[in-house]
């Protein structure tokens, strides 16, 4: 009940704030829809587009929930929590519940809008309902990434500063930009340990094999396995309070 009561806090703060909506449900549709006109019909962007269905997301929850979850701390608001009989685990929990909502409905209005009203010339093999999973699991895990952030920032612009250090050597190891196996050994055995690699293979994997495989199923369950690795990290880590 305590973590239901902090996810219902924070989703009621958020439907009161149109701009963080925006940003959630607006932006990644629209970025799509510009990188559309930015390939002009280009091959490469068939290709990479069932991929952004991750990748967009994923950033996009990992700011909002890092700078959300900092300025409670900030505000002090996590400390007269905690001096209910809250716990740092229902104040996490309750966090990524709520941002996990907001993820998931995040992820299908960028499915949908990409695979329904951009008329683009994607195949996505595996199908449309498996396609928003793995962007609903990536948006998740962007969530689950923001909160263990926010744990290490002490002000809203070290939480932006993160973002290079968490997101940037993975977009360009995860496989996008180019294939793993054609990396040097060292950047392809990193890559094995960042966990939006496995977000992009398993949109791969949806995009060009019609049926769901056991190579699908691992990825997936990596997947859930950092999420609950970076919530039982942030829960661990995450102060109290901040000196203003």
């Amino acid at each position: 009940m305590k973590t239901f009561y902090t996810a219902s806090r924070v989703l009621k703060q958020l439907l009161h704030d149109p701009r963080t909506l925006g940003l959630v449900f607006v932006v990644p549709p629209v970025l799509l829809w510009i990188l559309k006109y930015v390939f002009n019909n280009d091959r490469l962007f068939d290709s990479i587009a069932p991929l952004m269905l991750g990748i967009f997301p994923m950033v996009m929850m990992f700011l909002i929930t890092s700078i959300a979850t900092l300025r409670e701390r900030r505000s002090g608001t996590l400390a007269r929590l905690m001096s209910t009989p809250l716990a740092k685990s229902d104040f996490i929990l309750g966090y990524a519940l709520a941002f996990s909502l907001l993820a998931m409905v995040q992820a299908v209005i960028a499915s949908v809008v990409m695979i329904y009203f951009l008329n683009l010339n994607v195949t996505i093999a595996g199908g449309t309902f498996f396609a928003i999973v793995a962007a609903v699991f990536s948006a998740l895990l962007g969530t689950a990434m923001g909160l263990c952030a926010s744990a290490f920032a002490r002000t809203e612009f070290q939480a932006i500063q993160f973002m290079p250090a968490f997101l940037f050597p993975q977009l360009l190891l995860c496989g996008l930009f180019a294939a793993r196996d054609q990396m040097t050994s060292v950047f392809y055995h990193i890559s094995d340990w960042l966990p939006l690699t496995y977000s992009t293979d398993l949109l791969k994997r949806i995009a060009n094999n019609a049926s769901w495989n056991n190579d699908a199923t691992k990825d997936l369950l990596i997947i859930i396995g950092f999420i609950l690795a970076f919530l039982i990290l942030g829960a661990l880590t995450i102060r109290r309070q901040e000196k203003p």
